[in-house]
């Protein structure tokens, strides 16, 4: 999720000082980005499963950093038992080697999970949506589209988006009126990324960037941003507590988030026994009611209330006019592409 350039010394050092360090023997560790998803996590599957098991679960945040993963495999030094990565990220972990290739045998029913759900070394944790969200007491009229998104003078005020290339070249193109299942076949021609990278010139004075998705529904309730594009169980979140905050379906980029295993964990056995545990559907449904993140089980659906369904992005309407994320060409691209839009970015 995030690019950073470090030494391979702070990366190390970093490794030997992060929090999961300090889990007690016979504890698991289980990393994810954070907020109020690991808090649903931890009502939905770490504390059922202390309960189940008898194994304590510490939950760890971390930002997407595999330059620290890679150290730790590198130097078997692993001190993380479960991972939540997003899926160009198991890709090329996957390639590179830093997960375990799952035994299924072990952890569901392949035919049970949503297509796409069952990667060689992930499992999905939950589907997410990127989204335009705004302040509906901030604004008179509602948007509907990206295209307003970049609309000021209709619209006036600040924008939030997410401080990167990847979601943020997509939302370009789709403001500039490239229909949602044409963004890739665009995106991927260097006239395609040129434009979207122009369309981004028109807003940039306009642009609050934001790094950690808890951002947004903070910098949207503050009056700081009139819209911005946000992760919609942040905004979903910041609903349940009370902000009048609103969600733009209308070209969505949705995705999966897996659940993996490092490479040279020494607590393999006591891993496959939480992903079993987090594949189920009756976790599965507490975790959806908890923050609004589709679900990887089929069966899991069943056992959601209507209302709760209709605020997934894996509800029908919700998907209508959504891109999926197309994780080929991130792993392909994404490191020019961030590049440059690094380069772009300190302009």
């Amino acid at each position: 999720m995030k690019m950073r350039v470090v030494s391979k010394w702070s990366v190390l050092l970093s490794v030997l000082c992060t929090v999961p360090a300090l889990a007690a023997a016979g504890d698991l560790t289980v990393v994810s980005f954070g907020g109020a998803n690991k808090e649903a996590q931890n009502k939905a599957y770490y504390l059922p499963y202390k309960a189940a098991t008898g194994t304590n679960v510490v939950g760890a945040d971390y930002n997407g950093e595999m330059a620290k993963l890679k150290a730790m495999v590198t130097t078997r030094s692993v001190s993380w038992d479960v991972l939540d990565v997003e899926s160009p990220d198991l890709a090329r972990g996957c390639e590179e080697g830093l997960f375990e290739k799952l035994d299924y045998s072990r952890i569901a029913n392949r035919s049970e999970l949503l297509p796409g759900a069952a990667q060689a070394c992930g499992v999905g944790a939950y589907v997410w949506s990127t989204v335009l969200a705004y302040n509906a007491d901030k604004l008179k009229s509602a948007p509907t589209s990206w295209r307003d998104f970049w609309d000021v003078k209709k619209f006036p005020g600040k924008r939030g988006m997410r401080k990167g290339a990847k979601y943020t070249l997509e939302i370009a193109l789709m403001a500039d009126g490239v229909a949602p299942k044409d963004v890739y076949k665009v995106l991927a021609t260097p006239a395609g990324v040129d434009r979207a990278f122009k369309k981004l010139d028109q807003l940039k004075p306009n642009i609050q960037w934001w790094e950690a998705g808890a951002q947004p529904p903070q910098y949207l309730a503050a009056g700081d941003v009139v819209m911005s594009s946000a992760y919609n169980g942040r905004i979903d979140s910041a609903q349940k507590d009370g902000k009048n905050l609103k969600i733009v379906w209308t070209g969505s980029i949705y995705d999966y988030d897996y659940w993996t295993i490092p490479k040279g964990t020494p607590n393999k056995e006591q891993a496959y026994k939480f992903l079993s545990f987090v594949s189920r559907p009756a976790p599965q449904s507490v975790y959806a009611r908890q923050i609004a993140y589709g679900v990887s089980n089929k069966k899991a659906s069943g056992l959601i209330d209507a209302r709760t369904m209709a605020d997934l992005p894996t509800a029908p309407q919700n998907l209508k006019n959504a891109v999926a994320v197309d994780t080929d060409f991130w792993v392909d691209n994404g490191e020019s592409l961030e590049q440059r839009f690094n380069a772009w970015a300190a302009k």
